[in-house]
């Protein structure tokens, strides 16, 4: 299925794809990304979504995917890591934080570390408002290949492979987020994208 994200309804039929454990392809203030509901305990369903979307993108079982969150005070619900002030005013916008996980956070199979980003777009931090929880995000390509930047070109590689593709028109030279991990207790950036560090 298609939607414009200009579409008045596009907020929650999104939502509703993806609390059904729906795939889909989502705009973000970066470039277009792969996103399913990230699973916590206590919910009634658990869809693994994580999984799903590495099958699509042929992507390893080891690589770790980004998860967004709606509001930046968000982070301190999965990290006692100290984030610098620094790194949180840049939020929300293009800058992913990797963080050391608390030993209950309420995310299933949790990693011992998580990327998280607060997205700079306001339509998709309604989304994950709405969803409850986190949202997976990846870029939208094949395992090694480079990041489609168009809709027809998304449209025509993964159209049978997702439940949802949201529009947002092309994304022609959109750099990925800025990648920094806390690790150690210091800043390192891992990717330089449209954030500067």
């Amino acid at each position: 299925m298609m939607l414009q994200k200009c579409d008045g309804e596009s907020i929650d039929k999104t939502v509703a794809c993806l609390k059904n454990g729906g795939i889909a392809v989502l705009p973000t203030d970066t470039v277009y990304g792969f996103s399913g509901i990230v699973d916590m305990e206590g919910s009634d369903k658990i869809y693994h979504t994580d999984v799903h979307i590495r099958a699509v993108k042929g992507r390893s079982e080891t690589k770790p995917l980004i998860q967004l969150i709606a509001c930046p005070e968000d982070i301190t619900k999965y990290t006692d890591d100290v984030i610098p002030q620094s790194l949180l005013d840049k939020w929300p916008g293009a800058l992913t934080i990797i963080v050391t996980c608390k030993k209950n956070v309420p995310i299933v199979d949790k990693p011992a570390t998580v990327a998280f980003r607060c997205p700079g777009d306001a339509w998709i931090r309604a989304v994950i408002q709405k969803c409850g929880s986190p949202i997976f995000s990846t870029s939208v390509n094949r395992s090694g290949q480079p990041v489609l930047d168009t809709v027809d070109e998304i449209q025509r590689e993964f159209g049978a492979e997702v439940d949802l593709i949201v529009s947002d028109g092309d994304k022609k030279g959109a750099l990925p987020s800025t990648l920094v991990s806390l690790a150690g207790g210091t800043i390192k950036v891992l990717r330089q994208g449209t954030v500067i560090i």
